[in-house]
């Protein structure tokens, strides 16, 4: 507790200072490229620095403030249906300054004038995977569902979910585009629980080396490229270029996050090893519309 009340005094002490700078944030989080994007914007007048010494007194400043000026965007990230990261700290399972130091993980360029050199701009770029792999507690995946009834299926390099056009909600009368999370669970039309985070693998790798994460976001061109495959790079990186192609039936959650698959797909997947190692390793894109994709803040 001494050590979250020494943090926001810090941090209040800072904003007090600067009360008159003129500073916000702008950017997007975009699933398809798995990154949030933000760009912290100083009027270098408002804060009463003047160019050119003024340029280190807006680049120190803006670093002091991103972390807050960040925050409200990663506490609205989408966890799963039921939770954004504002709930799990509400929860207790997870707290500010660990956000902040997720933030702080941020890839950065050097900061720039606008052209009209009114204000400084600072630019970060967040790894959505990174934060998936913090939240991941599991050290040892949980067994992926079998059958007792399997089929017969060849072996597949990954899993594609269709997903770009609006669903069935199930349990409901409307229908809804399917949404992104961090961890989307997988269920079938019988509400099987196929997939769920605590069955990733949490050391999971893609063949390009980045961290492995319960599913990846792509648009429906990427399912329409050229080649043998019609796979674009970025899919075939995730899913090889021998993948199960599946259409999903319905979405299901709080928020629409969770997609509904036909109960003869999951019993491709679930009956041999080699395919439910699919889901144990992250090999899952899911196709969505252009328009849940990105969002701005």
């Amino acid at each position: 507790m001494k050590r979250i009340y020494l943090a926001y005094c810090l941090i209040l002490s800072a904003s007090l200072v600067f009360a008159q700078a003129n500073i916000g944030i702008s950017g997007s989080t975009e699933w398809d490229k798995m990154e949030i994007n933000a760009t912290v914007s100083l009027d270098l007048a408002s804060a009463g620095f003047r160019l050119p010494v003024g340029r280190m007194q807006g680049e120190t400043l803006i670093t002091s403030e991103y972390p807050r000026l960040i925050l409200p965007s990663l506490l609205a990230l989408q966890i799963d249906s039921s939770s954004i990261m504002a709930d799990l700290v509400q929860r207790g399972e997870w707290d500010v300054l660990s956000i902040k130091d997720l933030a702080l993980q941020a890839r950065t360029i050097p900061p720039a004038l606008s052209p009209d050199l009114v204000n400084l701009l600072g630019f970060y770029t967040l790894d959505i995977a990174k934060i998936s792999a913090a939240l991941i507690r599991h050290n040892q995946p949980t067994e992926i569902p079998r059958t007792l009834s399997p089929v017969s299926a060849p072996a597949y390099t990954g899993i594609v979910i269709i997903a770009a056009e609006t669903l069935p909600i199930h349990g409901m009368r409307s229908t809804a585009l399917l949404r992104p999370c961090l961890f989307p669970k997988i269920w079938d039309t019988e509400m099987n629980l196929i997939f769920e985070r605590n069955m990733l693998n949490p050391r999971a790798r893609l063949p390009n080396g980045q961290a492995g994460t319960m599913a990846r976001y792509f648009p429906i061109q990427t399912i329409f490229a050229g080649g043998p495959s019609g796979l674009s790079p970025e899919i075939t990186a995730v899913v090889g270029d021998r993948p199960l192609r599946i259409f999903a039936r319905g979405v299901f959650g709080i928020q629409p996050t969770d997609p509904v698959i036909g109960r003869e797909d999951a019993l491709t997947i679930i009956s041999s090893e080699a395919n439910r190692s699919l889901l144990r390793e992250g090999r899952v894109a899911i196709i969505l519309d252009d328009s849940v994709l990105k969002s701005l803040y």
